[in-house]
């Protein structure tokens, strides 16, 4: 009776851990994603106010972007 308990005091540690891992490689790759995708959308921003304000620049910075040469 007192190697079961053991057994599965053991397991139940073993089980946290592992969960314990599991949510903190999950948690920085969502907070890794949650970056990027804050980036992309004040690069999204900056981008359509340059695009309203600025559209002879948007193209020039659209045209480096792609390195595209033909927008001079």
């Amino acid at each position: 009776m007192v190697r079961n308990i053991t057994g599965f005091a053991v397991f139940a540690g073993l089980a946290v851990l592992a969960f314990k891992l599991l949510t903190a490689i999950l948690g920085s790759a969502l907070g890794i994603i949650a970056t990027l995708l804050w980036w992309a959308f004040l690069g999204f921003v900056i981008y359509t106010l340059l695009r309203i304000f600025s559209p002879r620049t948007a193209d020039r910075v659209r045209s480096t972007i792609r390195n595209d040469q033909s927008v001079s």
